[in-house]
């Protein structure tokens, strides 16, 4: 079994390698990092420290690394379907869940290479450039995007094996980037003071309100960091005006996108293999 999940991943590394999509998205992370720490701030002119580079970075990861592991994703199952080659696949000695275990591994590491090699190359010329570097949460960003990147791909890989068409796959995947990017904000707030549930009096928050965060892997990415890197704790304004609740941890928010990460993959893997192909 994991002879045959390794093979499967070993060719969608090489696919990816031979389709540039590797260093398409690497020079791509690279280029936006050393731009965000050269030209980022409004404030003052040349490098900046890898704590600001990562408060720039941190906003514009949230819709690169949700769109990019959405498109690895959506097609890695139905895209075969339609090209003919998942016949070749199924023909052979390779049961159903070790080629979805073999997508994903594959796809991860394209994408795992990308991030360590973009975010890393320009962490180290940042580094060339300024005093003081903090590594350590330079490489808690790092892991914690390359965590969140692989829930989606999870998310996309699912979206793959659940439509019979491409087109409906890539449309859905258009849709949660939407939904956890963008709308997610605007609807719970509109929940939140529909209810009337904001103490304006004493500037608290429900506990159900913050607990929402664990439903929407973006704010559990952003949670993270700010619990973990100082540097980007500003940017969350909850948590600077109504403070976090004791179960908005690191530990519990871990365990969110874990389960965020495996809770479509093996939904993938039950879909894919009840799929008449």
């Amino acid at each position: 079994m994991l002879d045959i999940i390794i093979n499967i991943a070993k060719k969608e590394f090489i696919d990816n390698i031979r389709n540039k999509w590797i260093i398409i998205i690497t020079i791509l992370f690279i280029s936006l990092t050393l731009l965000a720490s050269y030209a980022g701030s409004i404030y003052s002119e040349g490098w900046q420290d890898l704590g600001s580079t990562m408060s720039v970075m941190g906003g514009l990861v949230n819709f690169l690394i949700t769109i990019i592991a959405l498109i690895l994703g959506y097609s890695a199952i139905i895209g075969e379907i339609e090209k003919g080659s998942m016949d070749s696949l199924l023909s052979l000695p390779a049961k159903r869940i070790e080629i979805i275990l073999g997508k994903f591994f594959g796809l991860g590491i394209v994408l795992t290479f990308a991030i360590l090699t973009g975010f890393g190359t320009a962490g180290i010329i940042i580094g060339f450039n300024v005093h003081n570097v903090n590594y350590v949460e330079y490489l808690i960003f790092i892991g914690a995007t390359i965590l969140v990147g692989l829930v989606f791909l999870s998310i996309g890989i699912f979206l793959s094996c659940l439509f019979r068409k491409r087109s409906t796959a890539m449309g859905s995947a258009i849709l949660v980037f939407f939904l956890f990017t963008i709308l997610w904000r605007f609807i719970v707030v509109a929940l939140l003071f529909f209810i009337n549930a904001f103490d304006i009096k004493n500037a608290t928050l429900p506990d159900w309100y913050l607990a929402l965060n664990f439903f929407n892997p973006i704010n559990a990415y952003e949670i993270l960091l700010s619990l973990n890197i100082p540097s980007l704790a500003m940017q969350q304004v909850e948590a600077i005006t109504f403070g976090y609740t004791s179960f908005l941890n690191t530990t519990n928010v871990l365990i969110a996108l874990i389960l965020w990460l495996l809770t479509p993959l093996i939904l993938a893997c039950w879909v894919f293999k009840n799929k008449d192909i």
